[in-house]
């Protein structure tokens, strides 16, 4: 008896990642978040040279830039909750798999077309990957203390991952082919799928009920068309233009429909009850604001850096480094903060600094303070960093183990949601604020100002073609409109941030330490895998 009762606490132990192998296995997971994050953004230095080399049009070099991220972002909840269903583990390897073939697809690229459907399959493989690394993440951890020190791991290794991947793009440009950007994936991924099928626990939900497919299909169409209309506010597209504003309805109309269904059925595909929860749906509109607030200031601090001090793009991922490194010391320390502080004074907190260091950088100008930036890019990222870690770990611990697969999906979701609306919104705020001051520039025609006020970029050229003293005049109104305009959208953001602050308030006080049971996964009879239509 003895012995059958220690040979199941092993078997116990094993399925819940005991031992030192959950660390192992939290390795296996961070390589593989790694090369979904630099993917997100290896391409953007190479623009230009694949423009150079396949030619392609504005709306398919557009569609290679963006349909990464957003196949990505519109198929989080059906691989995550698929992952629930079919085995976590298995899905993950399938997105390395897939992974590693689209890399390949990508790299031999001989037209654009190719190149952007080798892209939506990367889309599709990170999609498989990101989920389910957090809930496989949330099963081998069931102890709180131990999680929460793990997702600070996670998110650092993610925060490395957006800073590297322009870096690294840059680096193999220089002595390589474009498509080796994406030809560094495939060893990684050779090495990731044997490594993941050996050290890797598999895991699934309770497994009752059929998966809803057409739930799974109506959530990605509703996520496609939401992300699709967002993105296209976001590059500045009006309004009132008919592709912006039909995926933006017909999205949203599929996702309340979703809504609806899943509130119905005896077995939804993802558990809505979840959002009752104040830690789960707080955390969700914390990570939600947080980006919201923040994405949009990266892409406008590059424009600053380049456009107004003239700073190479090399010297301008330099200057953003700080920002990282911060991030990454936020994720170490994030459990120690959390155990100490309480998931409510904590994301708080976040907030406020990232609130302050918004506010810190309003004092930059027409000049380059070097100082002051390294100040507010070090709090930036400490704060922001601190908030979604904070934000993140509850809302993971939150939810039902049966769950995390689509629990982990809503919160890259509102990750990708949160940074889409933030680009359009933030985007929108400032030419608002910046157009104002190129009208009335003496010596400059209407039509020149008019031109000018669509961006910085586009007022040089303007102000290039003018030449003379009016050309001058139009460049230094057009430097000093954008600084103005970064003010303005820096306060639209410390604002934005200070009422996630208070939204904060609604988290736990305290963290709750105490370890979970682990049960050994039931024998799954053959009707409990049937899929629904």
């Amino acid at each position: 008896m003895s012995g059958t009762t220690t040979a199941a606490a092993a078997l116990r132990r094993r399925a819940a990642g005991a031992g030192a192998n959950r660390w192992v296995v939290l390795v296996v997971l961070c390589v593989s978040l790694l090369l979904v994050a630099v993917d997100a953004t290896v391409l953007h230095v190479a623009v230009p040279a694949v423009t150079e080399d396949l030619k392609p049009g504005g709306i398919e070099l557009l569609w290679i830039v963006d349909v990464y991220p957003l196949v990505c972002a519109s198929l989080l909840i059906l691989f995550g909750t698929l992952g629930d269903r079919i085995g976590r583990r298995r899905v993950l390897l399938l997105g390395y798999a897939l992974f590693g073939v689209a890399s390949g697809l990508a790299a031999l690229a001989d037209s654009a077309q190719v190149l952007i459907v080798a892209r939506a399959l990367l889309g599709v493989g990170g999609a498989m990957i990101m989920p389910a690394t957090l809930s496989i993440l949330r099963q081998v951890f069931p102890d709180r203390r131990e999680r929460a020190l793990a997702i600070g791991i996670w998110s650092a290794v993610a925060a490395v991952g957006a800073a590297v991947g322009p870096l690294l793009g840059g680096f193999l440009l220089e002595h390589f082919w474009w498509g080796s950007v994406f030809l560094v994936n495939i060893p990684l991924m050779l090495v990731s799928l044997p490594v993941g099928r050996l050290l890797l626990p598999e895991s699934k939900g309770d497994g009752t009920g059929p998966w809803d497919v057409v739930g799974a299909l109506m959530a990605a169409a509703g996520l496609f068309g939401v992300v699709l209309g967002v993105k296209r506010l976001g590059s500045g597209e009006s309004v009132g233009s008919l592709l912006t504003v039909l995926p933006l309805v017909v999205g949203a109309a599929l996702l309340f429909g979703f809504v609806r269904r899943q509130r119905r059925r005896t077995y939804p595909l993802v558990d809505l009850k979840m959002f009752a929860r104040p830690a789960f749906s707080t955390s969700v509109g914390c990570i939600v604001l947080a980006m919201l607030a923040l994405v949009g200031l990266e892409l406008i601090a590059a424009q600053y850096l380049q456009l107004v001090l003239g700073l190479s793009p090399l010297e301008t991922g330099l200057r953003l480094l700080p920002l990282t490194f911060a991030a990454m010391a936020a994720g170490l320390a994030g459990a120690r903060m959390l155990r100490r502080f309480g998931p409510r004074r904590m994301v708080c907190a976040g907030f406020c600094l990232t609130a302050f260091a918004v506010v810190l950088l309003t004092a930059l100008g027409r000049t380059d303070d070097c100082a002051l930036m390294l100040s507010g890019f070090v709090l930036l990222g400490f704060g922001l960093e601190t908030t979604l870690f904070g934000a993140y770990e509850s809302m993971l611990s939150e939810a039902p183990q049966e769950q995390a697969g689509g629990a982990a999906a809503i919160g890259e979701t509102s990750y990708q949601l949160g940074a889409g609306i933030g680009i359009a919104l933030l985007g929108t705020v400032m030419n608002a604020a910046y157009a104002p001051g190129l009208s009335g520039v003496p010596g400059v025609p209407q039509s020149a100002s008019a031109a000018a006020g669509h961006s910085l970029g586009e007022a040089y050229e303007v102000a290039a073609q003018l030449g003379g003293s009016a050309g001058a005049a139009l460049r230094h109104a057009a430097r000093d409109a954008f600084v103005h305009g970064l003010h303005v959208t820096l306060l639209v953001s410390a604002g934005l941030l200070l009422l996630g602050a208070v939204m904060a308030l609604r988290l736990p006080r305290v963290m709750q330490c105490e370890s979970e049971p682990v049960e050994l996964p039931a024998p799954r009879d053959a009707a409990d895998s049937r899929v629904s239509v």
